[in-house]
């Protein structure tokens, strides 16, 4: 018995976070980040940069200008001076104390003194303090004596503050707005592309006269969906001759066909020798498996070409699978082969043809009681399960290899395994057309042993 191919999984939609076009825009995004931020960060340090440096010019010649005034660098000539400088530049910051740590002259109050460049973060002038900095530079004199000269540095503050200020608005808003835009982008482009990959999958579904949409902007996507559907009126034009064709060799030949079955009708009725009345019944169940196998295939042609469901109608599945376990039970049992039919319990109604829809369950069934041998189980069961109604067909035979369950679906393939059988290979294929017109799917799985066959259909809503 042969496993039927597998539905198409339903396509889930692309989300725009996990798509290709969202990540590419999303790089370009940060690439401008990285690089708007990069020019602000040199801009915003180069220009603090430039101000601490003034600044510090500012300072140090105001420190210079006290020492070459005292001519030597003591307490006792530069208090005279650091007076002067008090008096005159009240805007600067003045510190001049003795070896002892006591203040001499200023208009700030003691520090400990450290040489160097000094950011002070108070003023050293009030109390409590004002928490204002100051940039100054402190220098060790040779008796001991300590010189703070500084300037406010609340202009050097203020510029640091705004810059970083301006780096998190600029991080914040450069990333706001490449996000944004990746999205936005993305969305667009990603309408474009559920709409083909949707026509698609109506394509693959059988419809082939869809085709991808085109827009007035001659962009990259109408370009390809150009090409594309070129493609598929040539595809199109080949299968409808294809299928012609065997439509064509279908009908024809079954009229000689039944000819020559007449034929042998009337050499059979003329004929006594049992070996000439032997050789023609071959001949005529040759025939016979032969119209078969042209009646599957007109059958088969006939369901690919449907786009609905013909004659659909309300159908319980409950009451078609209790009719074919009357049917086929009593069979399977004088096969030696031992039959289960477990049943759902409640109706299972479903859209569809009921013609079809039992010829589907009785191809499974008669698959199974041809590969099955003496002995084994053959099980028919049916359950409700997530608003599907979910036919299985069970044996305990050999089952199918697994690299075989696909290929089972062909039309005329017989596995070698099989082909000692009677059939004409098409069975299946039949099967799995009958479920995709009625927008179900059909799976296999392992018994154990044995195959599991799965048919699920979904249910009819009721209001």
């Amino acid at each position: 018995m042969a496993e039927p191919r597998q539905a198409e999984p339903a396509q889930r939609p692309l989300t725009v976070l996990k798509s290709s076009s969202f990540r590419i825009i999303a790089s370009f995004a940060g690439c401008l980040v990285v690089c708007g931020l990069a020019g602000v960060i040199w801009s915003g340090t180069r220009g603090i940069s430039q101000l601490e440096r003034q600044m510090r010019e500012t300072v140090m010649n105001e420190r210079n200008e006290a020492l070459a005034d005292a001519k030597h660098q003591d307490v006792p000539h530069l208090a005279p001076v650091m007076r002067e400088f008090v008096q005159s530049e009240p805007g600067f910051y003045y510190l001049l104390q003795d070896a002892k740590q006591a203040v001499v002259v200023g208009n700030m109050f003691h520090l400990r003194p450290h040489p160097g460049w000094r950011m002070l973060s108070w003023t050293h002038r009030t109390s409590p303090p004002d928490y204002r900095p100051v940039l100054g530079y402190g220098t060790v004199l040779d008796d001991g004596g300590y010189l703070f000269v500084g300037m406010g540095g609340t202009p050097l503050q203020t510029l640091r503050h705004g810059f970083f200020m301006t780096l998190l608005w600029c991080a914040t808003g450069f990333l706001i707005i490449g996000v944004a835009g990746g999205f936005a982008m993305s969305r667009l482009l990603l309408r474009r592309i559920d709409l083909i990959s949707h026509t698609a999958r109506e394509i693959m579904q059988g419809d082939l006269s869809r085709r991808l949409p085109l827009t007035e902007m001659d962009d990259e996507f109408n370009h390809l969906s150009s090409s594309l559907n070129a493609m598929l009126d040539r595809n199109e034009v080949l299968l409808a001759r294809v299928r012609q064709v065997t439509d064509d060799i279908a009908h024809d030949m079954r009229r000689p066909l039944a000819h020559l079955g007449r034929h042998l009708d009337v050499a059979q009725a003329a004929v006594t020798a049992p070996e000439a009345a032997a050789a023609l019944d071959q001949a005529r169940a040759s025939l016979n498996e032969a119209l078969e196998i042209f009646a599957s295939l007109l059958k088969l042609a006939q369901l690919e070409a449907y786009r609905q469901i013909p004659d659909v109608q309300p159908v319980d599945l409950e009451q078609v699978l209790y009719m074919l376990a009357a049917l086929y039970g009593p069979t399977i049992e004088q096969n030696g082969q031992i039959w289960r039919h477990v049943a759902a319990g409640r109706p299972l109604v479903v859209h569809g043809n009921r013609v079809l829809l039992t010829q589907m369950v009785s191809n499974l069934l008669e698959n199974a009681m041809l590969h099955a041998p003496e002995g084994a189980s053959i099980t028919l069961s049916s359950v409700h399960e997530g608003g599907e109604a979910v036919i299985f067909v069970d044996d305990t035979g050999s089952g199918i290899a697994p690299d075989d369950r696909e290929r089972v679906f062909e039309k005329m393939l017989r596995l070698d395994s099989s082909r000692h059988l009677p059939g004409t290979g098409i069975g299946l294929s039949l099967v799995r057309a009958v479920a995709q017109l009625h927008h179900g799917r059909i799976e296999l799985g392992d018994n154990a042993p044995g195959l599991r066959c799965v048919l699920r259909l979904p249910l009819a809503v009721t209001s």
